[in-house]
């Protein structure tokens, strides 16, 4: 009897232990306590990216090599993507000001798509913690290659079969420490990239095809704003925003 019962507490030990592990994601301590967004005081942050001078002219990639590849529209070099002045793909995120704030990554994954021979879209942001989803839509095979230069997170290197015309193969990554600009290729077809942010907090965004972007949910606070830029770099600025603000912050590149 005294056997069954030593027995039954180490297995509910066993049980409660993971049950406390399953509950904690990527990124975070065993007493992380998150912090819920408070939309009813939550402040804005909204603007556009510029760019000032004439940018580079997109060059048209060869994509020969693959037959595939040369099945849908022309394939265009994406480091410089500017549309009347507004700077597109560059990722925004706060940096500093929410002290000792914690938040909950998204269970929804973000998604990258194999696409034309290329990656759709070129820049995502994610939590640390939150899935980064791959499809592969093509009809030929792809790969997706990542080697992180954070201590933490993990190097990937996933090959796709090509897809059946209904449903490409699917594969996810996660990573755990924050890290900017992380760039992804495919081995199989070197023109083919794209960049994932990974961020400490929901508050990012990443500016649209006309420059603009929107951070939503934020404290009232003071606030370290940063545009990063794959080419150009970064660009900061300080914001401050209040209960149920809009506050507007613009960047701009080529000055």
């Amino acid at each position: 009897m005294k056997m069954e019962r030593i027995v039954a507490a180490i297995a509910m030990g066993v049980l409660v232990a993971a049950a406390g592990c399953k509950s904690q994601p990527a990124g975070t301590s065993p007493a992380a306590q998150f912090t819920a967004i408070d939309w009813n005081n939550a402040g804005t942050i909204e603007g556009t990216v510029h760019y000032a001078k004439t940018p580079p002219k997109p060059v048209q990639i060869d994509m020969s090599q693959d037959p595939a590849c040369t099945l849908g529209p022309a394939n265009y070099s994406e480091g410089y993507v500017v549309n009347n002045g507004g700077f597109a793909n560059v990722f925004i995120y706060v940096k500093d000001g929410l002290g000792n704030k914690i938040y909950a990554a998204p269970t929804q994954p973000v998604d990258i798509d194999q696409k034309g021979c290329r990656y759709v879209p070129h820049v995502v942001g994610v939590m640390m913690g939150q899935a980064v989803r791959f499809t592969n839509s093509d009809p030929t095979m792809h790969n997706i290659h990542m080697n992180p230069t954070v201590q933490g997170n993990q190097p990937v290197d996933i090959s796709q079969p090509p897809s059946n015309g209904q449903n490409g193969a699917h594969d996810e990554a996660t990573f755990g420490k924050p890290e900017l600009m992380m760039p992804v290729r495919c081995n199989n077809h070197p023109w083919m990239q794209a960049f994932i942010n990974v961020a400490p907090n929901p508050f990012f965004a990443v500016s649209d095809a006309s420059g603009k972007f929107v951070i939503r949910g934020l404290p009232p606070g003071t606030y370290t704003v940063v545009a990063d830029q794959e080419n150009m770099g970064q660009k900061t600025a300080t914001v401050t925003v209040g209960a149920k603000q809009t506050v507007t912050q613009d960047f701009s590149y080529g000055d």
